[in-house]
């Protein structure tokens, strides 16, 4: 089975910034999506933001547009989300997921299309 782990969470002041990383326990299996999503408490689970592997295109939910930048490094071993202007509504617990299905019509941010996910890395805004 493939392996996702977070880092990078932790706690912040309202205006901060934080930036998280994933990474997987082996290299070659084929991801064509990987995305970022989390959960707040009393909160569903909310896609976040996606990148297609190795094509650039990226998705963002609504509420993170402009302050989330979500990347891969040259090499595609490590997904990054950085997210600058935190609100304390961020506070969360931030996952890792990755796609390696074919033929999904969902969208980039459902998460019905994600068959690995990390165990999540908790980031907390305060005011």
């Amino acid at each position: 089975q493939v392996q996702l782990v977070e880092s990078g969470g932790g706690s912040v002041q309202a205006g901060g910034s934080l930036k998280l990383s994933c990474v997987a326990s082996r290299s070659d299996y084929s991801a064509y999506f990987m995305a970022w999503f989390r959960q707040a408490p009393g909160k569903e689970r909310e896609g976040v933001a996606s990148i297609r592997t190795g094509g650039g295109r990226t998705y963002y939910a609504d509420s993170v547009k402009g302050r989330f930048t979500i990347s891969q490094d040259n090499a595609k071993t490590t997904l990054y989300l950085q997210m600058n202007s935190l609100k304390p509504e961020d506070t969360a617990m931030y996952y890792c997921a990755a796609s390696s299905l074919r033929g999904v019509l969902a969208s980039p941010l459902d998460g019905t299309r994600y068959n690995y996910w990390g165990q999540g890395t908790q980031a907390t805004v305060s005011s």
